[in-house]
C-alpha cells in the first residue's frame, strides 16, 4: 500500500492513487489528489463536480452514472474532461475522495 503525505498526516491509496479511506479526504487532501492528476487549481467548477460526486457517494455508497453528473452539474461530459483530464472515474472520483469506481462513472 502506498502512501501520500500531507504535512504531518499520511494517508493510504492503492496503486492508481485512490485514497483507501474515504472518511480521511478534505479540502486539501483533494488538492494534493488534483495536482497528482494534472490540475494544479481547483476552480468554482471543480468543486461543484467533486462535491456532486462526494455527496452522491456519502448518501449511496457508489459513484453515480456520467449522465447523472452530468445532469446535476449542468456541465457536458467534454466540459467534464477539460475539468479532469484524466475523465470523471479516475480524475474526479479520485479528488473527491472515493474508492476506485468499478465502472459506474
Amino acid at each position: 500500500m502506498l502512501a501520500i503525505k500531507l504535512g504531518n498526516v499520511e494517508i493510504e491509496v492503492d496503486e492508481d492513487g485512490f485514497i483507501q479511506d474515504p472518511a480521511l479526504w478534505n479540502e486539501e487532501v483533494a488538492k494534493a489528489l488534483a495536482f497528482t492528476e494534472g490540475v494544479n487549481e481547483l476552480g468554482e467548477d471543480h468543486w461543484k463536480v467533486v462535491n456532486y460526486l462526494r455527496d452522491h457517494y456519502l448518501k449511496f455508497q457508489i459513484a453515480p452514472m456520467i449522465r447523472k453528473l452530468c445532469k446535476e452539474t449542468g456541465f457536458s461530459l467534454k466540459y467534464i474532461y477539460e475539468l479532469f483530464p484524466s475523465g470523471p472515474a479516475k480524475g474526479a472520483c479520485k479528488v473527491a475522495g472515493l474508492p476506485k469506481p468499478t465502472g459506474c462513472v
